[in-house]
């Protein structure tokens, strides 16, 4: 065999090799969600709207930087692959021509960004690739873009920098805003802030009675819908949950689903709210910290309880715990949110259930406080569940209280407490001024949160604490209590403290009587629900016989 026959009949198993490898490559490519696919440069053309080309001359080019083709991006891999056996004979005629060292011309390459596309050259570029050469010699027309191209640029990646190009183009944002990132990783976000850009520009012509520029509802919207959101997430540090997603995903994903929540739960939702329910959506609801992780940086800044849900049944009893909101949302300046549930959707309508709304929103009005009740038809533990993730606190009247035993695992108020995300504020009798709190701290994790909350009173309501431990847990050290007086001494405050020797219960009962303190705070469940059962719980005892409010925290 001829020494040029003997090295095409090598190029033709070289091909077929190649071949191999390019199936082997779109499996695993199915597997992982990354595309092998070359960029088609006709597509990448009109998504740019590419236009002005400049002659850059013969150049040695990155091959790796090679992502497409123009007119052949189905033929090659990514990697530059052959996938079609018909060319099969094109490919070895090059590869043999090459290894006799025939002299090949340069080839043809658009460059855009950072990234070139082959206008004539395929096989070479594929030859090349597959003998690891680091460069090749190449004619290079330039195409200006203001869209950052660079060689891990992706399908989805590409559709994105379009819509981010149309984007830019429309709203003159960039002129208007100088140095704005409003980076995404998911394609389709930018038709969603266009969206809500001309719901602002509609919003302004209703207000103003004017007609108002497309460049008047991009500030309006970038200054009071944008920016509100996007320092709840950074105050809130949620990025660090979604490390492969920009700020404005998360923007568009928390307005999106805020939208949607206000619609199903019938009340506005703040920017925080909406940021925070995100983060206990990511953290296990039994958590201890969350709540309070989710809030720090607002309690030095704003009030902790800006958003109160008050469950109510309607009967006489229940409407004290709207006695105890309306406390709270006037130190708190809070909005009240009620929720009344009923047991089937005919029940919504009835007299019965308007009548629940109709006294709520008077009270709240004659004590000009915020408020709005919803009806609900549906199961009243996981109602208020769902709707207390999108709040600060729960404030329940304490009706069917733990009565041990069996009767734990079926008791409703412990089911709230226990699947809250939220604080809960049980409610007994009459609602009170916290003017004297009483803080029974145990050292646990549940503890130190209800040690945040009651720090926060002590400062902002001017409450005064009394620190009562009992020594009476296996876990429960004498030294306790120096975490309480540092932290406390941080925020130059000061309490009483009583350290007990007797148990968690009726003695715990008896000093809150003789103090005559008018809230407890308390951590949530810290035991096994087995455990509770059998040896009882120190807070379903006072869940049943404290006639002052409970606030208990997660």
């Amino acid at each position: 065999m001829a020494p040029n026959q003997l090295k095409y009949q090598m190029a033709i198993r070289d091909f077929q090799l190649a071949r191999q490898r390019a199936s082997i490559q779109e499996i695993l490519a199915r597997l992982s969600g990354k595309s092998t696919q070359l960029l088609s440069y006709d597509e990448v053309a009109e998504k740019l709207k590419l236009r002005i080309r400049t002659e850059r001359g013969i150049q040695h080019i990155p091959i790796d930087a090679i992502v497409g083709s123009v007119g052949r991006d189905t033929d090659f891999t990514r990697a530059f692959l052959p996938r079609r056996a018909v060319n099969q004979q094109r490919w070895a005629n090059v590869k043999a021509a090459m290894e006799e060292g025939a002299g090949l011309p340069p080839i043809e390459v658009y460059k855009v960004g950072d990234v070139y596309f082959v206008i004539d050259g395929n096989h070479r570029v594929s030859i090349a690739r597959q003998e690891n050469f680091t460069t090749i010699e190449a004619r290079v027309i330039e195409l200006q873009t203001d869209i950052k191209l660079t060689p891990d640029i992706q399908p989805d990646d590409l559709i994105i920098k379009a819509e981010h190009a149309e984007f830019l183009q429309s709203t003159h944002i960039m002129d208007l805003r100088p140095n704005v990132d409003l980076s995404v990783s998911i394609p389709g976000q930018y038709e969603i802030l266009m969206s809500q850009i001309y719901l602002q520009k509609f919003i302004l012509v209703e207000d103003q009675k004017r007609d108002a520029s497309l460049q008047e509802a991009v500030e309006e919207w970038y200054d009071n819908a944008y920016i509100p959101l996007v320092e709840a997430i950074r105050d809130r540090g949620l990025l660090r949950w979604f490390p492969d997603r920009t700020i404005t995903d998360l923007y568009v994903w928390i307005s999106e689903n805020r939208s949607a929540l206000e619609k199903e739960l019938g009340w506005e939702i703040q920017s925080d709210i909406a940021a925070t329910s995100l983060i206990l959506e990511r953290s296990a609801q039994s958590e201890a910290g969350a709540w309070r992780k989710a809030r720090t940086s607002t309690r030095y800044t704003d009030h902790l309880f800006s958003d109160i849900l008050v469950p109510l049944s309607g009967a006489e009893a229940s409407w004290t715990s709207l006695e105890q909101a309306i406390i709270l949302a006037r130190h708190e300046n809070a909005r009240l949110h009620g929720l009344h549930i009923v047991d089937s959707k005919e029940k919504v309508e009835r007299p019965e259930a308007l009548a629940v709304q109709t006294r709520f929103n008077q009270m709240c009005l004659d004590a000009n406080v915020d408020g709005k009740l919803v009806i609900e038809a549906g199961d009243i533990t996981r109602k208020i569940r769902e709707r207390a993730t999108m709040t600060d606190l729960v404030v329940l009247k304490i009706e069917h209280p733990p009565m041990g035993g069996l009767s734990t695992i079926t008791s409703p108020f412990r089911t709230i407490i226990a699947d809250s995300s939220t604080p809960v504020l049980g409610v007994p009798e009459n609602a009170r001024e916290f003017k004297r709190a009483l803080l029974a701290y145990d050292g646990s994790p549940f503890a130190k949160e209800a040690l945040f909350v009651a720090t926060y009173l002590a400062e902002s309501w001017s409450t005064e604490l009394v620190v009562y431990t009992a020594l009476d847990g296996p876990k429960v050290l004498a030294d306790v209590q120096d975490h309480v007086r540092r932290y406390l001494e941080i925020h130059e405050l000061e309490a009483e403290y009583i350290i007990s020797q007797h148990g968690a219960t009726d003695y715990l009962k008896k000093t809150m009587d003789e103090l005559e303190v008018d809230l407890l705070l308390t951590g949530s469940y810290g035991v096994s629900m087995l455990r509770q059962v059998l040896s009882g719980s120190a807070l379903d005892y006072i869940l049943r016989e404290s006639r002052i409010p409970i606030l208990i925290c997660h």
